[in-house]
Formats: structure tokens, sequence, C-alpha cells
């Protein structure tokens, strides 16, 4: 009988508040679900691994939580649409771009087309259209109502790290009539704006102005002396933009909006005229590479920060300010003139009326943070006359602060000489740890986990997630419950047992038993005493004491624990790792030496020395029948022992990095559980094995960084890993069950698909040419789920066409030709038309997805898509979904159709087909706009009252009276 075993599969994650992957998002509460209660904080949209999470920053708590199952890729960028609040689009690191409903929490719309993690991200201020910059060095524009890319921009080297849209003014447009009219408005009326230009800069320095419309790129500049560009940030009219580089610099440009928008208007550019212009530099505090610079949106403030615990707040001077400035630095130049008896220039004179970029830009206050900052944001932004700022920073040990700081004005009309303040108001840390988790421990019933990092210990409740007690500790190294699961006993760096309990949060005892750190500990199987190993090569043994001791300043006592150490056992090297036999007759330990040393609990008499690994035993485990020992080192390797004589049954080279923990199950129910062991390791993969077959059970991946810890529940249904990724996960026993083949075959599957996805998105990416080469090209990229549905399309087509060839026969002349035989698959899905079952088909494939899926088509398939595309518009089936098709299609095999010429009889019939739809669509659309217009006039008519009026007179009245733009002529022939 083949064997199966119990599968386990990633249940949850928790212990990320913010991952230094990504930027960090502010938002009202407003924006919230109608039963999250609005708490006036805001809540803040933050990357967690491959998650996004939302958080209440008033209360900490966490309002949602998106993850997309079938993806693992790490969120590399966020942004959030101004139009629509609670679309959140994010990027990840695999080019995958997703579009979140922060209401539903459901993706909205998909992309994949880059080919490198996605770096920036930006709405335009309608909401239509999104572009996005990945570490390809390409910039993509989305058109979010048709779900499509436009168009790829190619032309830096580097990759994107800053994206913009560019609004400016509508020109005045001649009329394209020979009479030479020109549009004339009235001053009063708002200006009209239009976002046809992009701007972006790069790590190779450049800032490039594109052109949406045509699309080129209109001016590159230089933007940064020190070889790279990092950030990028425009001010809230879009009239000017700070970008930065490695060092402190930060240079001012101006972009000349109204000189933009007569750029775009051909007839009136005269020459070729530059609207980027280099305005200065300003220099921060900080030496270190600047991150981002952001503008805030109500006020003039800029933020900035590097990769240190600070951020700089810069404040823009009023024009009336700098006019004062200006006046001040004038009369002071000319008194030091007057002292030294000279005689100033006129020329020197008119210089100091132009201010500087020192003068329109000063340093306001410095914010000290609680850890290196990642990303900052301005949060509620208000009005301009609020009198404190607030600004949310999520830093890189895992939380978010908000700050609030005193505005210029508040300090103008206070008349207060004090520099600005600023207070840490809010934060969110309570859910995370500060730095990585180097141990874990499971209560008995396996309720409760404790882990401990540098100065930090956490007591979980492992069914909710909830953080149930934070207190201060040591660098802890290792950890334990002890028995009645009320104290944990943590050992430190400084060679300290630390005892805390956990039902009053308080530190018991500190005890400092080895002179350097405690590297492992154990409890004894009988519960009544503990043993350390430590660096100082020693292992100590420790009896548990109940004590009685007197309350100061009264006559009760109370009972509190006490250690009180009773053996000690001395070797030539330092203990990294020690472990009892569950039957207690034997203690393990592993030194610096490579090797493992088993003595008699008993009398601690040297039973067993295990030769072997070629690097340090990290961590060992013995069986719950103690007849076997594991072992696991930094050479990569898990070895199997025999309790009985020490020979070694089985060595796996089992990671690709040090295996870090390895454990059987303590307690298993069935018996042929206990050899299973579970290792953990570097490489950020948990692996379970058949201890008896030594074979390879489950890879489980999820982790994005190294696991330093691992542990295991006393029955084997839950083991929880923490990593460096500061997540700790939960894998569960689920209801399926493992069988070896079929899991090796599942993983050649995959393997397999990802190379075959692979290869052809790299023949895709030769066809598209040079990379380097300045052009716009079509965005494109071959995944699995492209794969996929190209292979179902051609299914579709293989089936459906000699059904339709069939019933065409059979119609044409019935009485020769017998009824055609439906294939099984049309009678499972309920019998539909042929040309039903390739248009469901094709509405199936994602809309962003829909191009990728065509190119797998190979040309031979033509003819019958063509036939089905002819039908779609012949009988109104989509056709709008079908002349999208047709035109991909054209332009994809333009070549081979021409060259090969057997298609046209099915061109024709589409061009004729379609027709007849455009025509019909034409006079559906005239007969509503007469119907709009009569309804109009009948509106008017019972507004005015004076009856029917005449059309041009109604005309100019209703331009009167909304204000629209009136036609003036320049000229009369």
């Amino acid at each position: 009988m083949v064997r199966s075993y119990r599968k386990y599969e990633p249940t949850t994650s928790f212990g990320t508040i913010s991952t230094t992957t990504s930027n960090t998002l502010w938002s009202p509460s407003s924006n919230t679900t109608s039963s999250t209660r609005s708490t006036g904080a805001g809540k803040a949209y933050t990357a967690a691994n491959e998650a996004v999470f939302a958080w209440d920053i008033k209360t900490g708590a966490l309002l949602s939580r998106w993850h997309d199952a079938s993806s693992r890729a790490l969120v590399t960028c966020l942004s959030q649409c101004a139009p629509q609040p609670d679309l959140i689009a994010a990027g990840y690191s695999d080019g995958a771009i997703k579009i979140w409903d922060a209401l539903s929490g459901q993706v909205v719309v998909a992309f994949n087309a880059h080919r490198g993690a996605v770096e920036k991200l930006v709405f335009d201020h309608e909401g239509t259209r999104l572009a996005s910059g990945g570490r390809d060095t390409d910039i993509i524009v989305w058109n979010l109502l048709s779900e499509t890319a436009e168009f790829k921009l190619r032309g830096h080297k580097d990759m994107i790290t800053g994206l913009s849209f560019v609004r400016t003014p509508v020109s005045r447009r001649q009329s394209p009539h020979t009479d030479e009219a020109v549009d004339v408005g009235d001053s009063g009326e708002d200006e009209e704006l239009e976002e046809n230009y992009l701007l972006s800069t790069s790590k190779d320095s450049l800032v490039k102005l594109w052109d949406l419309v045509t699309p080129h790129c209109v001016e590159t500049h230089v933007a940064q002396s020190g070889g790279e560009c990092w950030a990028l940030g425009v001010n809230r009219d879009g009239d000017a933009f700070i970008t930065a580089g490695n060092d402190s610099e930060l240079k001012v440009w101006s972009l000349d909006l109204n000189g933009l928008a007569e750029l775009s208007d051909s007839a009136s550019t005269k020459g070729k005229q530059e609207v980027l212009k280099s305005e200065g530099i300003l220099l921060r505090q900080g030496k270190d590479r600047t991150i981002e610079v952001s503008f805030h949106p109500k006020q003039d403030y800029v933020a900035v920060h590097g990769s240190e615990k600070a951020v700089e707040i810069l404040r823009i001077r009023t024009p009336e300010e700098i006019h004062r400035h200006l006046q001040r630095k004038r009369k002071r130049r000319r008194e030091k003139a007057a002292a030294t008896g000279e005689t100033l220039p006129a020329e020197a004179e008119e210089e100091t009326l132009a201010p500087a970029v020192g003068d329109v830009f000063v340093p306001y206050t410095i914010i000290r943070t609680g850890g290196k900052v990642r990303s900052v944001d301005w949060a509620s932004p208000g009005s301009r006359n609020n009198k404190s700022l607030q600004i949310l920073a999520a830093t890189t040990n895992n939380q978010l602060e908000l700050y609030t700081l005193t505005s210029h004005r508040a300090l103008t009309q206070s008349d207060s000489k004090d520099p600005p303040e600023h207070t840490r108001s809010l934060a969110v840390e309570l859910s995370g740890h500060r730095s990585d988790i180097r141990t874990l421990a499971l209560s008995s019933d396996d309720r409760m986990l404790a882990s401990a990092s540098s100065g930090q210990l956490k007591v979980w409740n492992l069914r909710t997630q909830t953080c149930l007690r934070t207190l201060d500790c040591g660098q802890a190294l290792c950890s334990a419950f002890l028995p009645g699961d009320r104290i944990v006993l943590l050992g430190t760096k400084t060679g300290e047992l630390e005892l805390y309990d956990i039902s009053t949060s308080t530190l018991i005892e500190s005890i400092p038993a080895h002179d350097s750190a405690i590297w492992t500990l154990a409890v004894h199987p009988d519960g009544k005493s503990v043993v350390t190993g430590s660096a100082d090569k020693s292992a100590k043994f420790w009896r548990f004491d109940i004590v009685s001791e007197e309350v100061p300043g009264t006559l009760r006592t109370t009972q509190r624990l006490k250690l009180t150490q009773t053996r000690i056992l001395k070797l030539s090297d330092d203990i990294l790792s020690l472990c009892f036999s569950p039957d207690a007759r034997l203690l393990a330990l592993s030194t610096l030496d490579n090797t493992v040393k088993v003595f008699f609990t008993d009398s601690l008499k040297l039973f067993l020395t295990l030769y072997g690994h070629k690097l340090p035993v990290l961590n060992i485990s013995i069986a719950a029948d103690s007849k076997l020992i594991a072992t696991c080192s930094a050479d990569k390797n898990v070895r199997i022992w025999g309790l009985d004589f020490g020979d070694c049954h089985k060595a796996f080279f089992a990671h690709q990095d040090s295996v870090m923990a390895v454990s059987f199950i303590p307690h298993p129910i069935e018996k042929e559980e206990s050899h299973h062991l579970f290792s953990a390791s570097k490489d950020g993969v948990l692996k379970s094995w058949d201890g008896d077959k030594f074979e390879q059970i489950q890879k489980l991946d999820g982790h994005h960084g190294e696991i330093w810890a691992m542990v295991v529940s006393r029955t084997g249904e839950t083991v929880v890993t923490a990593s460096h990724d500061k997540s700790i996960r939960v894998w569960s026993v689920g209801d399926d069950l493992v069988f070896l083949e079929e899991e090796r075959e599942r993983e050649l599957e995959e393997m397999y698909e990802a190379t075959l996805a692979a290869n052809l998105d790299r023949d895709a990416r030769d066809e598209d040419g040079d990379p380097n080469d300045t052009s716009t090209v079509a965005a494109s990229k071959q995944t699995l789920s492209t794969l996929t549905s190209g292979e179902k399309l051609l299914e579709a087509l293989d089936l459906a066409f000699p059904d339709l060839l069939a019933s065409q026969a059979h119609a044409a002349n019935p009485a020769s030709v017998p009824p055609p035989q439906r294939d099984p698959v049309f009678l499972a899905l309920g019998s539909p038309s042929p040309e039903s079952h390739v248009l469901s088909t094709l509405r199936k494939i994602p809309p962003a997805s829909l191009n990728d899926a065509l190119l797998i088509l190979p040309f031979a398939h033509l003819p019958a898509l063509f036939t089905f595309l002819a039908l779609f518009f012949r009988k109104r089936m989509q056709p709008e979904l079908a002349w999208r098709v047709t035109y991909f299609l054209l332009q994809a095999h333009m070549s081979q159709i021409i060259s090969s010429g057997g298609l046209r009889a099915e061109l024709q019939e589409i061009l004729d087909a379609s027709g007849d739809w455009v025509k019909s669509q034409k006079q559906v659309f005239g007969f509503n706009l007469a119907g709009l217009e009569i309804m109009g006039v009948e509106a008017r008519e019972r507004e005015v009252g004076t009856g029917w009026v005449d059309g041009e007179e109604e005309e100019e009245e209703l331009d009167l009276s909304q204000g629209r733009k009136k036609r003036g002529f320049a000229s009369l022939a």
C-alpha cells in the first residue's frame, strides 16, 4: 500500500506591521467601511511582505488584510487614486500590478507586463490612467477603463525612481475653419487642464519629460551630479519639483507649464524651447542617500529623508517673506559696502532682486524617529490655515509613527521665538517586534506562543494572533515555558537567565547564570529542572524551588519560584544546542567543534560522540521514542543518527543555506509519525522529512528572509516559524494527504511551467529589440496565466470550428447531410452553439492578458478565429470585444497575412459585418442625440417660459448663461 502523509498548509501570518520593501500611504478614516468607527487619526496602508495591511493609527488595530493566495511576490510600492480613494494600486516584485478595492478587499484590475519589480506607481488626477515604472527600466501607461496597456516607454538605462503626471492648461487652439477663428473665453471661468505629459527620474541620473500623445521623449536632463537620482518630489501646483541623489544634494527644478501647453500645439511652436530648468541646489543636513522627497498637499512644506533616523522638514517662504528677506539682504550688503568704502555697481543691485533657491526653501525642523525611516506621508492635510502638521513615518524596525509639529503660522501668531516642536502623538508598534525574532516557545496546550527578540518578549494567542503581553527583556537567544504555562524563562546574550510572570507582566528574577551568551536551554521531561548551555563551555543544571518571601511593609508572605543550581558540566568548546531524550535517560549537546556529545543524564558520563558534520551543529532533536537523534548544521546538511550505537543512518543535503532548526514531533498521536521531523533554514524554506524512509515529504515556501526560529506543537498539528522578514507564520495540518510520487510530480510540473513561461517571455523580449533603444513598444509579457488562457482558447477553436462547419453544411443541404453529432464536451456544457462556446472562452480571459493570450495562437488557427469574429459582428455578440481581437491580430500578423493572401475571404467578411455594426451604431447614436436635443429644448422652454425660440439665439443664451467659450473672428474675408 502506498504510504500517505498529512499535508501542512500555510494558515496565517502575523507580527508584521510594515516591511521595508514598499512605501506607506496615509488615508482619512472616513474612507473606512461603515462597520469601522471613525477615530480621527486616519489609517495607514502598509506592505507586509506579500500582503497589504490597513491599520487604524489611533487604536493600532488591523482593519483589513489584502492578499492574493496565488501570488508569493513581495509588495514593492503602493499608490492611492485621488478621485476614488478606495482604490489602492500595489506593485509587486514579479512585475505584477493589482488594484485593490478597500471596501471589498478584492482585486479590481490586475496587470502584468514588467519584467522586474515595480518601483513606482502613480494615478492621474482623473483616475483613468496609471503609470508604472519598474526595475527593468521601462515605463508603462495603463488605461484603467479598457484595462489595457497603452504603450511602454523606453529610454532610461536603470531602474525608475520617480514618476508624476504633469497638468498643463489647455492651449487656445485655432478653429479648423478657414476664417481663422480662435477660441476666446471668459477670464473668470476655471482654467481647463489636461495631462498629456509625464515626468520621470531614474537611477541613471536622468530626468525625462514624455509626451503621452505622440508618445515620445520631449526633454532629457542630468538630474544629479553625483551619478544617481533616487527621489522625485513635485509640488502641488506642478510647476516645480525636486530631485535627490546619493549624497545630501537636492536639485530644484522649475517646469514651464504654459510653455509646455504651447509645445503641444504644433502650429504655435516656432522653435525648440526648454520647459525644464534647473534653479539651484539645496543641501540636506544628512549625508546619506535621499530616499524620498514629499511636498505637503495643502501647505508650503517639504519632507525629505534618507536612510537614517531623521526626517528633515523644509518650509517654502511666501512671496511677501521672500521680498522682505531680499530687502534685508540688500540692506546688509549696502551697509557692508559702506563700511568698507566700496560702491556697488548697478548689476549687483539687480542681482540681489532675484531670489536664490536658498531664499525660498529654508530648514524648518528635524524629526528624530524611533528607527531608520523607510517612507513618510503627510497626514491630515486639512486646510492651508491649520496650526499643526502631522506626518506619518514608517521605519525599518517594523513600526509606524505619527508625529505632530507646530506650523510656522502658529509660531508667528503666538510671537514665539522658540524653535518648532514635534511630538510622537501615536504609533502602531504592539503588533510586531522591533528586531529579528531569535527564539520561539509554545505553551503545553499549544494556545500561547512566546516570541523574543533583542529587547522585547511578546506572548501571543496562537488562535487569534493577538498580542497578549509585551515585556522588555535582554537580548534573548533561547526561551521556554515552565510547567504551568505562567512563567517564561529566557536566556540572554549577556549570560543571564530571566524569569517573567505572564499574568502580572513582571520580571520575577534575573540570574547571572553564565559568563557568556546562553545559546540554549531545555526543561527536563519531569518538569522539575532546567539545563542551560552557554558559550562559556559549561552546561548548568537548575532546580525549581518554591520559596516564601515577606511582602515589604506587611506580615504576609508570598511564594515565588527560585532557580537553584545543582550541577555543572564542563566541556572543551562552546555549547550551541542541547536536548533531553523523552525518556530522560540521555542528554545531547552540540559544541563548536562540529560534534555532538551524548551524556547519561544521571551520571553525566559520556555515552556517544557523533562525528560527521563539517561545520558547527546549530540544533538537535531526539525522537519521541528516544531511538533517533537529528542534527542540523551550518554545512546545510541534516543528519539522522541512531542512539543505540551512534551510527549515522542518513545525511541529507537539506537546504541551500545554514539549517537553523530541526525538530521531531514531541508527542505524536500515531506511531508512524514518531520519526517525522521538520527543518528550517536561512534560505527561507521549511521542509518535512520521513526519518524512516529518508525522503523529503513537503517543501513549504512562504518566508521572504532567513528563518531564525521554529517550534513544533506537541502532537505535530502546528508548526510555527519566525523569520528575518518580521513575520511569524503558522503551518497547520490540512484536509488533504501527501503522496510522495504525486508531490515530486507536482514539483516537476511547477518547474517545467515556470521554465516554459520564462522561455516564451524571453522570445517575446527578443522580438521587442534592444531595450536600450529609445522607443515606444507594446507592453507584453508571457506568464503562466496567459499561457493557460491561450491554450484554452486554442482548445475551444479546435472543438468548435469543426462543429460549426458541420452545422453550416447541414443547414445548407439538410436533405443530404445528416445533423452533426455534437462533441460530448458540448453536451456536458449544456449544448451551446460553437460561437457561444468560443465567445465565453474569450470573455473569461482577463482584458489585461488578452493580447498576450492571443499571441499563443499559431497562424494556422487564424482562419477559424476570423470566422467566429465575423459571426460575432453579424449576430451582435460582444462586437466591441470582437473588434479589439481583430485589430490586435491584424497588427501582430500583418506581414504573414499580406504574404500568404489566404485570409482575404475571412477578412472581407469581417469588414462587411463590422461595417454594418458601425452603421447601426451611428444610427442609434444619431437618434439618441436628436432626442436629447429635443428634450433639452423642452427643458429650457419650461425654465424660460418664453415659448419657442430660434436655435442660434438659444445657443447664444446658453453660452452666455453657462460661461462657455464663444468664438470671436480675428478677420473677415
